[in-house]
């Protein structure tokens, strides 16, 4: 009993400004979406902050060697929530509100079906995947600067969005396109934004697929087994 309690309070799970999956971090998305309409600064700042404690949380896991499998899982967790979140609220600003709910498929499907396939394979980390095809993919997981790139761009594209709509019946393509025009500050982080968006979106494809034959593969080969 002393022992599982122990994993529970490990520093990285329990304190979100050191790591990313604490529980902290959970009580910040809580308080920011809570204040998402009445206050859209004091969410963006919660919301992005959170998702900055991220960054650290290997490090403090490592640091106090409390590398946990359960931290793992509310790590992600915890992303996916939050991200899935933002993409409803966005859905319910913008038309067509299909373009985020299918966001919102897309990243639930493509991580959840790579921890799952993870596990049939008995690795230890869903990011390794120095076996995959894909030199894109292998990239996305193999390098933590072009990882970050493209995990930020998504965050701050969204919040972004948030930010700039001034009403619940905006047309997303004409909101962007009149953005990217301005050609200010902010439209250059709008662009710098949507291309890596883009290029995490195409992931988050080629990890769905690669993981769906991670587990088709699992079941032909335990179909041949005697």
């Amino acid at each position: 009993m002393m022992a599982k309690l122990s994993v529970y309070l490990y520093i990285p799970n329990i304190v979100g400004a050191w790591g990313g999956g604490g529980y902290m971090r959970v009580v910040l998305n809580c308080f920011a979406f809570a204040v998402c309409f009445s206050n859209k600064t004091l969410f963006s700042l919660l919301y992005f902050f959170s998702f900055c404690c991220d960054a650290v949380d290997g490090w403090c896991a490592r640091k106090f060697n409390q590398v946990s499998t359960f931290g793992a899982v509310l790590d992600m967790v915890t992303d996916r929530v939050s991200t899935a979140c933002l993409l409803v609220i966005l859905s319910q600003i913008y038309r067509p509100s299909l373009v985020f709910l299918s966001l919102l498929a897309l990243d639930i499907a493509s991580h959840w079906l790579q921890m799952y396939s993870t596990f049939l394979s008995g690795k230890t980390s869903h990011k390794d995947v120095k076996d995959s095809t894909s030199w894109l993919f292998r990239l996305y997981y193999g390098n933590r600067m072009f990882m970050g790139y493209c995990c930020v761009s998504c965050e701050v594209l969204y919040i972004i969005l948030f930010l700039i709509s001034k009403n619940h019946t905006e047309n997303l393509m004409s909101v962007v396109v009149e953005s990217l025009t301005q050609f200010s500050p902010l439209s250059l982080l709008l662009a710098l934004s949507i291309f890596g968006w883009s290029i995490k979106q195409f992931i988050n494809v080629i990890q769905m697929k690669t993981a769906a034959d991670v587990c088709v593969l699992y079941d032909i080969d335990k179909q041949h087994k005697p």
